[in-house]
């Protein structure tokens, strides 16, 4: 059985984003996501704009549909 979009496993993911951009994806298994997210969120917060890729880093996590 997979799970959907809502499911406690994307909160639990959407959660742990909240606090660390890319933690959410490393929860789900997503280990290049992870990556992507956690550096872009590290180099855009030096310029003030990191929120955006964090914000992004929460969506994502608590959107995400595994591929069947």
């Amino acid at each position: 059985m997979t799970t959907g979009q809502g499911s406690a496993g994307n909160v639990l993911a959407a959660i742990c984003s909240f606090f660390i951009p890319g933690l959410g994806q490393l929860v789900q298994g997503r280990l290049l996501m992870a990556i992507i997210m956690f550096v872009l969120a590290a180099a855009l917060w030096i310029v003030l704009m990191g929120w955006i890729i964090h914000l992004w880093s929460i969506l994502d996590a608590a959107l995400y549909k595994p591929r069947v």
